[in-house]
């Protein structure tokens, strides 16, 4: 194990050598991050999920770059070109950038000018015009060097200073420097290519922002208006300290003629050579630190979105609104099996209101639906307006929530969903999905590419693999630290469990069909390409509420029922009665906790775990969250008035503040000034996704649809 990547890891991350070491050893013997972070916290420290994440990351990136170390070392050893100085500068070297630096004089190069002027021989004169001796003739001096490839003195010292302006472009320090001096001291500049043409870019038609301070989100938005060739982008900055610079590195004798040559090579070098390749890198790691903050925010929002506490127990009409399609509607039990399906046309152009609304209603006292699920898209208010009417003349008490359908169409036209509803169009799938959405958000949302949920900015801009490495991530973490129903769980579920792949999934949905519900955990070593190795891993995520054993309806590993039951047996109990009295008692009589996680041969973290597990059997760790509103009643944009407060739902945490639905066809803003009066680097400090907050209405632009919020109410700190 290489102690570099370990001391590297653990000051970057401020955690112990052996927590590092350690959690290296969990995930080269295959361990899953969720397995790791859940049933191995002894062993690590107790480090979180999170944390693990950005260790796996590291570790990656550290071992890559060691990796390239050893293939640059072979390159420029076989080269013969391999300096004791050199091999330690490239041993030492601590990011990919840098390193790349170190090799590019031995890099295999296209024929530059350089090399074409080597070929001719110009080398050594190259070498004179560097020594810079004070009584040297450069001219005379290149008059030797005119043959049948170069005519004259001036060919010849051209192609002697292509030569040095290579050496330059090369030389690690200087471009070192230069990358440092332009991040800190440029300028990005922005213009309109047409300044006529009104776009979304306008704020980057004449802008201009240090390179040191541009926001991520700034980065994002103006890579896309260069994208789209409605924006130039250039790195404005003082050359001549530059220039000064490297003259003063390179210009070290007393010879006007190799003086004023070096000079003007210099500028060559930089200007075609060194500021194209650094601006591009500069470009690069600038949209690559936006990118890593647009997806941390995206992540953020994904997990809170995935964590939404489900609505249980309710028969559910789902309504995905559309105008000339007309709107599709899908009744779900309070399983999740679908009862009913239909289409309704109240909106234009059909307009067929009154013949909708009595549909609805039959369906309501027939299936005794008790919520209304319309998603947020495309005549979504027209159709509030229609369910507030049927709420009123139905003599059932029904409520209606607004439920983001984001992804809901990518969703009914997948093969997923082409698979689980055959016979369904995708507008019933459509209607479906937003049902279900409700009832269990995270089962439903897991159907769906994560990119497509929509709780992110410019994610079609960025780095998609990157992305979808790191939205699964927060996805496999979402769906571990809840849990799933082993006999109810789809597969598209199962799937993101720890240790079990999209085949084994399919599997264990096929041995349920064929044999029925499972009874215990062990069960699960009956299923196909199921092997103990994939049981350690997945074993303790997976709940079965009514089995033989009641330890498999907690997040109580297999490997601890020993100790669980060791543990009642030591205090004179027994472990097949789990209910909160016997709980309750049992805590009582455990004195010493570390006394006793040392007597059954487990760690202290493992053993609060079991007694927080067994507390509540079968716990649901998003009954914890806010729930959603429920509505009767729809709010027009035109009854908004200034200083109005309202209670709405958090759908979407960017950069620069948050959108929040307020009842209203547009969502509202709050401005990153006006979530809290302490001061924050970023909204997800104070918000997340679903949160349900108190919102004052700043101002209402209805011609633009925009509302501008603040939650600096009574005091708000």
């Amino acid at each position: 194990m290489n102690e570099l990547i370990i001391k590297t890891i653990a000051t970057e991350l401020g955690i112990k050598k052996s927590q590092v070491e350690a959690t290296i050893k969990l995930i080269d013997e295959g361990n899953t991050i969720p397995f790791i972070a859940r049933y191995r916290k002894e062993v690590t420290g107790s480090l979180n999920d999170e944390v693990l994440r950005t260790l796996h990351e590291r570790l990656t990136y550290l071992r890559n770059l060691e990796e390239r170390k050893n293939t640059i070392l072979e390159s420029i050893e076989e080269q013969g070109k391999l300096t004791p100085e050199l091999k330690k500068q490239i041993l030492d070297a601590s990011t990919l950038v840098l390193l790349e630096d170190l090799y590019l004089p031995y890099k295999q190069k296209k024929r530059t000018r350089a090399i074409i002027a080597k070929e001719k021989g110009l080398e050594p004169l190259s070498n004179i015009i560097l020594l810079q001796e004070k009584n040297t003739d450069i001219r005379k001096e290149a008059k030797e060097f005119i043959n049948e490839n170069v005519k004259d003195e001036d060919e010849a010292i051209k192609g002697a200073c292509d030569i040095i302006a290579e050496i330059i472009s090369d030389n690690a320090d200087y471009r070192t420097y230069i990358r440092k001096f332009m991040f800190n001291n440029g300028v990005i500049v922005t213009n309109a290519k047409d300044a006529e043409t009104k776009s979304v870019y306008e704020m980057y038609y004449e802008f201009s922002e240090p390179v040191k301070n541009i926001a991520g989100h700034r980065i994002l938005a103006i890579n896309r208006g260069e994208k789209e060739n409605i924006l130039s982008v250039k790195i404005d900055l003082n050359e001549e300290m530059i220039f000064n610079h490297l003259e003063k590195n390179i210009i070290r004798h007393t010879n006007e003629e190799a003086t004023e040559l070096l000079k003007e090579t210099i500028k060559d070098s930089y200007k075609r050579l060194i500021s194209p390749a650094i601006i591009r890198d500069i470009r690069n790691e600038l949209t690559e630190k936006a990118e890593d903050g647009a997806i941390k925010v995206f992540g953020k929002n994904l997990s809170q979105l995935l964590l939404q506490p489900p609505i249980k127990g309710q028969v559910v009409l789902g309504w995905d609104p559309a105008f000339r399609t007309g709107c599709k509607l899908a009744v779900v039990d309070d399983t999740g099996k679908v009862l009913d399906t239909c289409v309704i046309y109240p909106t234009a152009p059909q307009n067929k209101v009154e013949e909708s609304k009595k549909i609805v209603l039959n369906l309501i006292n027939k299936y005794n639906i008790t919520l209304i699920s319309v998603g947020n898209g495309t005549a979504s208010r027209e159709s509030e307006k229609i369910i507030v009417d049927i709420i009123k003349e139905s003599p059932k008490k029904v409520s209606y929530v607004i439920t983001n359908e984001a992804g809901a169409s990518v969703y009914s036209a997948s093969k997923l969903a082409t698979e689980e509803f055959p016979n369904f169009d995708v507008g019933q799938r459509s209607a479906t999905s937003i049902a279900r959405r409700v009832q269990d958000p995270l089962s439903e949302l897991v159907k769906i590419d994560p990119k497509s949920i929509g709780v992110g900015q410019y994610q079609h801009d960025m780095n998609q693999k990157k992305l979808s490495e790191s939205l699964t991530a927060v996805v496999e973490d979402c769906v571990n630290n809840v849990g799933v129903d082993l006999n109810t769980a789809s597969f598209s579920l199962l799937e993101y469990i720890s240790g079990i792949s999209k085949a084994v999934a399919k599997n264990i949905v096929k041995y349920r069909e064929e044999n029925g519900s499972f009874k215990n955990r062990n069960e699960l070593l009956k299923v196909d390409k199921l092997g103990p190795k994939a049981f350690l891993q997945c074993a303790g995520f997976l709940r079965i509420p009514d089995g033989d054993n009641p330890l498999d309806n907690t997040g109580v590993h297999p490997e601890s029922y020993e100790a669980v039951h060791n543990l009642f047996k030591s205090l004179n109990m027994s472990s097949d009665d789990l209910n909160k009295d016997s709980i309750a008692r049992l805590k009582l009589l455990i004195k010493d906790k570390e006394k006793k996680a040392a007597e059954l041969g487990i760690g202290l973290p493992t053993l609060e775990d079991i007694l927080k597990e067994l507390e509540k059997p079968g716990r649901d760790p998003r009954d914890e969250m806010p729930k959603p509103i429920l509505k009767s009643d729809v709010l027009e944009m035109s009854d908004l008035k200034p200083g109005m407060v309202l209670k709405g739902t958090v759908r979407n945490v960017i950069d620069f503040g948050a959108f929040v639905d307020i009842g209203v066809h547009q969502d509202g803003l709050v401005h990153i000034s006006q979530i809290t009066n302490r001061y924050i680097k970023h909204p997800l400090e104070a918000l997340n996704v679903g949160d349900i907050v108190d919102v004052a209405i700043l101002s209402i632009d209805e011609e633009k649809g925009r509302i501008a919020l603040t939650m600096k109410i009574d005091g708000n700190k």
